[in-house]
């Protein structure tokens, strides 16, 4: 929900990380996601929130968060744009220090951003 006019947000993430000693199931970065989401939130901050998360619970060596997400206060109010989105990151670690490694990231998720 929108903290700034209490109307959803609707979208997704995609979480990339280099593992360093822990690998976390998908169930728990689901988890991470709902737990951040579930509150009156920006979408800025809740990105990098799981960004902060994931790297505290496991020290990984890179996380990158991505979140593309349709806001219902630009579709229903105001502005009245029904096709906008609005795409965040946060780059931790290696995602950030290494282009290699977030190009790949990033790619990735482009190859499969049709398939949502």
């Amino acid at each position: 929900m929108c903290e700034h006019h209490l109307v959803p947000i609707y979208g997704h993430v995609s979480i990339g990380y280099l593992p360093n000693k822990q690998v976390l199931g998908l169930s728990k970065l689901a988890r991470v996601v709902e737990m951040y989401s579930r509150r009156l939130q920006v979408q800025e901050r809740m990105t990098r929130q799981i960004a902060e998360a994931i790297t505290q619970a496991i020290n990984p060596t890179g996380v990158g968060v991505v979140v593309e997400a349709t806001h219902m206060c630009m579709s229903t109010r105001g502005v009245q744009k029904v096709q906008s989105k609005t795409i965040t990151s946060s780059m931790v670690g290696m995602f950030r220090e290494d282009p290699k490694t977030r190009e790949e990231f990033l790619s990735l998720i482009k190859q499969n951003a049709n398939k949502y």
